[in-house]
C-alpha cells in the first residue's frame, strides 16, 4: 500500500449541506432526487482530502456540494467533465462581459451560410399530411450522404431528421463553431467554454423529439405522433441556449467561488483511482444492463466534435446513429461485473481512501454479494456499513442482514 498521508474523519460540525443547483440535461441516472441521502452518506464517511466523484454522470454531487469541498470529478464520458464546470468553475470577467444574445447573433450568421440545407425546415410550421411529413424527414436524413465544405457540419450531416430538424442541427453546429472561435480568440477561457457547451447540450435535450435520451428517435406512425414531433421540430435551439446560459451565468455569480481547487478528468475509474490522493470516493456506477453510452452518445459526440464513424449493421447505419467506438461499461455486463467491483474496491483501498457506494436493487449483483467482494479487498482497518433510504443503519458482516431487500442504499467503507 502506498505511503500516503493518513485520513482523518471530518468532525460532524463540518458536515456538508446540499445547496440547490440547476440541472442542465435530462439524465436518467441523476441522483438529484436523492441528493440529500447521498450527502448524508458522504458525511458519515467523509475524511480530510478531496471528494472524488468517480462516475460523475450529470454531476449532481458537484452541483450540491462543490462550494464546500474540493472535488475530483471524473467520468469516462467526456460530456460529464464539461458539465461539471457549470457547478465548479467561476466564469471569467471576459465571459461575463459577453451577453448570450451576442453569441446567438454571431451564430446566426453561420446558420445563414447553411440555409441551402435547412430551407425545408419551415414546412414543419404548416399543415402537413403524415405522408408529407415523413417525406420531409427522409429527405433530411439523406444529408448523411452529403459532402460538406465547411468544418462545422457534424450535426447537420449526421443527425438531421432524427432527434432534430436540419435547422436545429445547423444551430447546434453554428453555436459550437462560435463558442470554439471565442476560445481560440481568447475571448473566454476553457472553463467558460465548457459552461457555454453545457447550455447547448441543454438546448439539445429540450428541443430534441425524444424523451431526453438518444437511444432511438421516434418515427411518425400516426397523426398524433407526427403532431407531437412537430412541436419539438418548431422549438428554437437558439432561444433555449440563450435562456439557459443567462440563468447559468446568474447562478454561477451567486454560487461559484474560487475557494477550492477542483480537478476535472475523463478517465476509466481504475485509472482515476491510481491518481487520487487519500480521498472520500463517491461511486455511483451504472447498475443496469443497458449502457449509458447508448443513451447519451449524441452529447458525447457534441462534446468531442470529432466526426466519428457511425455504427453499421447489415450494411446500413443503425437508426440510433451511435458512435462506432462508444464505451461499454463492465458494470453493465454480467460476466464482468464482479471483476469491475473488485477493481473498484481494490483501487479505493490502494489509494487509502474511504468509500461511499450508491447501491440500487436494479444492479446485476445483490447487496450481499457486493459486501462479500468488499470484505475481500478491505482489511481490518476498514469498517463496512450500509445506510438505507428508510434510514436503517446496518453494520455489514458476512452473515448479518442477509435477507434485507432495499431499493436504494449506500455502502460505507471507512478507515477506523
Amino acid at each position: 500500500m502506498n505511503a500516503l498521508s493518513p485520513l482523518k474523519l471530518v468532525p460532524e460540525t463540518d458536515a456538508l449541506v446540499a445547496r440547490e443547483y440547476p440541472q442542465v440535461i435530462k439524465y436518467m441516472g441523476s441522483k438529484a432526487k436523492i441528493i440529500d441521502f447521498v450527502v448524508e452518506g458522504i458525511n458519515r464517511a467523509r475524511a480530510n482530502g478531496p471528494i472524488c466523484d468517480l462516475f460523475a454522470g450529470a454531476c449532481s454531487l458537484s452541483g450540491a456540494v462543490g462550494h464546500l469541498a474540493p472535488i475530483v470529478t471524473n467520468d469516462i464520458q467526456a460530456y460529464s467533465r464539461v458539465i461539471a464546470h457549470t457547478y465548479l468553475h467561476p466564469l471569467s470577467k471576459r465571459a461575463l462581459a459577453i451577453s448570450p444574445d451576442a453569441i446567438v447573433a454571431r451564430a446566426s450568421a453561420e446558420v445563414l451560410n447553411r440555409s441551402g440545407y435547412t430551407k425545408d425546415s419551415s414546412k414543419y410550421e404548416s399543415s402537413l399530411s403524415l405522408k408529407e411529413f415523413n417525406q420531409l424527414e427522409i429527405a433530411s436524413r439523406q444529408l448523411l450522404a452529403e459532402n460538406f465544405n465547411d468544418s462545422y457540419h457534424l450535426f447537420l450531416k449526421n443527425y438531421s431528421g432524427t432527434w432534430w430538424s436540419s435547422l436545429q442541427c445547423a444551430w447546434i453546429d453554428a453555436l459550437r463553431q462560435t463558442i470554439d472561435a471565442m476560445l481560440q480568440q481568447g475571448e473566454i477561457d476553457k472553463g467558460d467554454h465548457a459552461i457555454y457547451l453545457t447550455a447547448v447540450m441543454h438546448a439539445m435535450a429540450y428541443c430534441g423529439q425524444g424523451t431526453g435520451h438518444y437511444a432511438q428517435y421516434r418515427d411518425a406512425k400516426t397523426l398524433s405522433s407526427m403532431n407531437d414531433i412537430c412541436i419539438y421540430r418548431q422549438k428554437s435551439i437558439a432561444s433555449y441556449f440563450e435562456r439557459k446560459l443567462r440563468s447559468l451565468v446568474k447562478w454561477n455569480l451567486e454560487n461559484v467561488s474560487p475557494n477550492h481547487t477542483h480537478t476535472y478528468s475523463s478517465e476509466d475509474y481504475t485509472d482515476c483511482l491510481k491518481q487520487i490522493p487519500p480521498s472520500t470516493v463517491y461511486a455511483d456506477p451504472p447498475y443496469a444492463f443497458v449502457h449509458y453510452s447508448r443513451f447519451y452518445h449524441a452529447i458525447e459526440t457534441f462534446t468531442l466534435y470529432d466526426y466519428p464513424n457511425l455504427q453499421i449493421k447489415g450494411g446500413e447505419v443503425v437508426k440510433g446513429r451511435y458512435r462506432e467506438d462508444r464505451h461499454q461499461s463492465p458494470f453493465s455486463i454480467r460476466s464482468q461485473v464482479e471483476h469491475a467491483f473488485s477493481a473498484l474496491f481494490d483501487g479505493v483501498a490502494d489509494s487509502e481512501s474511504n468509500l461511499v457506494l450508491s447501491y440500487s436493487n436494479t444492479a446485476l449483483l445483490d447487496l450481499n454479494s457486493l459486501v462479500d467482494l468488499a470484505f475481500e479487498s478491505f482489511d481490518s482497518r476498514y469498517k463496512i456499513e450500509a445506510l438505507t433510504m428508510d434510514h436503517q443503519h446496518m453494520t455489514m458482516g458476512r452473515r448479518a442482514d442477509r435477507t434485507r431487500n432495499v431499493e436504494e442504499a449506500i455502502l460505507l467503507v471507512r478507515r477506523h
